[in-house]
Parts: C-alpha cells; structure tokens; sequence
C-alpha cells in the first residue's frame, strides 16, 4: 500500500513565490513523483473590497500595518476544512523555535498548514482562533513569512522516505539523532591536497574504526567550540570517549600513501 502524500498548503499574498527552491533538485523530483503536493493559496483572493486589500491599521496606533483577521480567516476557512488534523503554523519571529526534531514529527505526519504573515503582523484573534500555533525560525526578523515557510518545508520534507537518494546520509548529518544530536563532523574530496591544505590523514588510511572516531571527535569538537547548548540536551554525547584509535603497524609494514587521483 502507498503512503499518501504528505499535503503542504501555505497561505500568502505571494503564492507565486511557491514552489520557488522547494520545486528544485531531489524537493522537485520528490514533487513531480508524488512524494508530497504543495497547494498554495492567495490571500488576496478572500479580500472584502475591490483594492484586494488584506492590512489594516494596528489598534493602538504605531508604525506599519497589520493583516486583518476577517481577510484571513475567509482564506483559512476556504483552504480546508475545520477538522484538518494537520499542524496549523503561523510564521513569527515571536514563536517557539523550530529545529530538527520538530522537522522529524512533522516529517511523520499527513503535512503542514503553513500562514506567511507581512507588514507588522497577523491580527492575533486569527491566529488564535484558527488554531495556528506561532513557530520561529530564527531569532531575526524577515520581510514577510513565505522564506522561513519554505525554510520549514524543506528541513521537512527532506526527511520523507523516498526524497533523499541515500538515505543513510541523514544518520550523521547535523542534529540528527544518529549523530547524537551534535553538529556534523567535516567533509573532505579531492584533490588530496589543496592550495597547501592536505585532507586529514586518517581519512586516507582506509581504517574504519579510526574514521569513525575521528568523525565523532570532530562533531564533538565543533558543537563545543560552535554550538555547545547542544551538549546538555545529549549528555549521553560526551560520555564515550572520542580518541582516535591508533592504526596497529606490523614489523616491516610499508604505510606508504598514494596520492587520490
């Protein structure tokens, strides 16, 4: 039996915007394949007058105008229907902060409802009304919420079975839990060396044991010199130990290295 695919509807004054990046590379292809659908609406479409307009002025007076929750709400209602089960997400500098664990809930569900806000905001009644809940990606402000919306979907639907060609590369990338939640380890290819700069010896030695523990030696590096509010989160991370094992040397063994074509 066929998994369905995973619904991504995002309502904006934009939806032209869509697929954008998202309809790119293995997004595309998983796109055009059926792997997920992208319904875009226009908010627009649902205004009350015949300027299309959607903002009004904020209550309270102060700069900028806000989205009208009427306008909204009519785009909402006109989207999909109230029982939905799929997550309701407003994109909002002001709320909690989205990661890869919530990418990996989400990427296990039926899809995403997706609001991209403008101007000053979202009148906040819709978004409590509707059931949206407030998601940041980011602690930074962006012209509108069609960026961090696409930020979302790819981080997402990138960790649908089928999308990514070679699976396995999720377990050890960044966050992941197969990485044990640190950041990813450095990638080296050839040339072997580079203006000067040799790729790390034993990446050449062709010893398993003594990658991989250089690898875990590096993310553990990197998460405590980069990222080390990491570590707390995973205190299991730090408690193997991270030295590289040394490679066993017969008598008389040549180590001697060819250089990568």
């Amino acid at each position: 039996m066929t998994a369905a695919a995973f619904e991504a509807t995002v309502l904006t004054i934009f939806p032209d915007l869509f697929p954008g990046t998202l309809g790119a590379s293995l997004l595309g292809r998983a796109l055009v394949n059926g792997l997920w659908r992208l319904d875009a609406h226009d908010l627009r479409a649902h205004a009350l007058d015949r300027h299309a307009s959607v903002d009004d002025a904020p209550f309270g007076g102060g700069a900028g105008m806000v989205m009208r929750p009427d306008v909204v709400a009519r785009a909402v209602d006109a989207a999909f229907p109230p029982d939905d089960p799929r997550p309701r997400v407003c994109l909002s500098p002001r709320g909690r902060r989205f990661d890869q664990r919530q990418a990996a809930a989400w990427a296990e569900g039926q899809g995403l409802v997706l609001l991209c806000g403008r101007y000053e905001g979202i009148d906040q009644r819709v978004i409590e009304a509707r059931g949206f809940e407030e998601v940041s990606v980011g602690d930074f402000v962006l012209t509108g919420g069609e960026a961090a919306a696409m930020l979302v979907l790819d981080a997402t639907l990138r960790l649908i079975p089928g999308v990514l060609g070679a699976p396995e590369s999720l377990l050890d990338e960044s966050f992941a839990a197969g990485g044990e939640g640190l950041l990813e380890y450095p990638h080296y290819t050839r040339p072997q060396v580079w203006e000067g700069r040799a790729v790390p010896e034993v990446l050449l030695s062709g010893h398993h044991a003594r990658v991989e523990a250089w690898r875990r030696a590096e993310s553990l590096r990197l998460t405590r010199a980069r990222r080390p509010d990491l570590l707390p989160r995973y205190p299991d991370a730090g408690a193997r130990p991270a030295e590289v094992p040394q490679e066993p040397q017969e008598r008389g063994q040549s180590h001697e290295r060819h250089p990568a074509a």
